[in-house]
């Protein structure tokens, strides 16, 4: 099916429309095992940022071209140019200028990743082969993680000689809930299969290969993408904020949304294909 949203075009990334309001997020530089530089960084955010506001997506997959997720940092990349590059124009400088010019490059690193949790629309991480480094980042980004049976996972960044900075140190332990185990993985860069990840909560499912953890992406997210964009992105947002916040701040802030969600037509409509066992058709948002 073709892409039925408008996007720009794009050199890494291929996103299809592979259900009604459902699109498919593909990093596409299968030739690297996926791995990022600068380049990606900022196409991401340019797909995710152009999803989150297309009323005709409802659910994203992501996924990668390929047989890996991705291998995380292209480390040949960034060794030439960046923050990492060994002459990275900073040399002249004194500490504190060289600092500004690194914690804004930092931050827009974490700006493009953060477009993913961002996104308006509930995103589920299909993971499979390599997810290392950035590709853990990511994936702590998205609503809903599952993955292969063969996926193998890396908070890679101590092997390189520096702690995770666009995310993973932040979002992790918020997403498992496991401090210790959290700490064992960012600290030794250990690699740990699927069997292990699902174990701790970091993903939901485990599916034998890429084919059948896809099919499975995209029937979660065309079952979402049936739902009332108006509760699906509602939820969505008042679960985020409710991670970040007390649960009477939450329950604040929920007092406040509804009070313009409620207003909704998709409510009645719901409630009346309900009692007639009827599917309801929404409108776009």
């Amino acid at each position: 099916m073709a892409p039925t949203f408008d996007m720009p075009e794009l050199q890494y990334f291929n996103v299809s429309s592979p259900a009604e309001y459902v699109a498919h997020v593909e990093i596409n530089r299968p030739d690297k095992l996926n791995s990022f530089f600068q380049a990606m960084w900022h196409e991401l955010r340019q797909v995710f940022e152009t999803l989150s506001i297309s009323p005709s997506v409802r659910a994203i997959v992501f996924s990668g071209a390929g047989e890996a997720f991705t291998a995380g940092l292209d480390v040949q990349a960034a060794a030439q140019s960046g923050v990492l590059a060994a002459n990275s124009g900073n040399s002249n400088l004194d500490g504190a200028r060289a600092a500004t010019l690194i914690r804004r490059q930092l931050l827009e690193f974490q700006d493009c990743i953060t477009a993913i949790e961002r996104c308006e629309k509930p995103i589920i991480c299909v993971l499979h082969g390599y997810t290392y480094g950035l590709g853990v980042d990511m994936l702590t980004c998205a609503d809903v993680r599952i993955c292969s049976d063969n996926t193998q996972f890396s908070v890679k960044e101590v092997d390189i000689g520096l702690a995770a900075d666009v995310g993973t140190l932040s979002r992790l332990p918020k997403v498992v809930g496991h401090y210790s185990w959290v700490k064992d993985v960012c600290l030794t860069a250990r690699v740990f299969g699927a069997e292990e990840a699902l174990r701790v909560g970091l993903v939901s499912a485990v599916y034998p290969g890429k084919a059948k953890a896809i099919e499975e992406g995209i029937r979660w997210a065309s079952m979402v993408a049936s739902k009332s964009p108006v509760a699906v992105q509602g939820t969505k947002e008042l679960l985020n904020w409710s991670r970040d916040h007390s649960v009477h701040d939450g329950l604040r802030y929920t007092q406040i949304w509804n009070g313009a969600a409620l207003q909704s037509h998709d409510i009645p409509l719901a409630m009346q294909a309900g009692m007639k066992k009827k599917k309801p058709t929404f409108e776009k948002l």
